[in-house]
């Protein structure tokens, strides 16, 4: 981009410099009349003009293609940024929320077992709480 902008200026500055030469030139070897000298250089100086005008113009719509080029170019890496970041967002929230839910069931399911396994241990101590009771009983009804 900048090249073409850069080849524009410095055609600009040759063309420039190429007119300064060719108008002394035209002065050292003219075989004209001071009158008709200066209109020629009038006429001479107002094409360089008009061409560097033109060329300058041209040079600025180029510039300007290429600045609203850019800006789409920017707009579109944004807007592709953001909703890779807005889907990668998205799915780490599910990820969390699956690996959140899948962590309270298995709690769930120890909790369960940890609750059954204290239900065993206690029924186990009545069992042999009333056992001892059983032999005591039958002890003391022996005596």
């Amino acid at each position: 981009m900048a090249d073409n902008q850069g080849n524009g200026g410095d055609k600009l500055v040759y063309f420039l410099i190429g007119a300064g030469i060719g108008a002394i030139t035209a002065l050292l070897f003219a075989p004209k009349a001071g009158s008709e000298l200066r209109s020629d250089l009038a006429d001479a100086t107002r094409k360089s003009l008009d061409y560097a005008r033109d060329t300058s113009r041209d040079v600025s719509e180029r510039a300007a293609e290429y600045y609203q080029t850019g800006v789409e170019r920017a707009s579109e890496l944004g807007a592709r940024g953001r909703e890779a970041v807005n889907d990668l967002s998205t799915r780490s929230r599910e990820a969390v929320n699956d690996l959140t839910d899948r962590s309270k069931e298995l709690i769930n399911r120890q909790k369960a077992q940890f609750a059954a396994a204290i239900e065993a241990g206690k029924q186990g101590y009545r069992d042999a709480k009333q056992m001892d009771q059983a032999k005591v009983s039958a002890a003391v009804e022996e005596s």
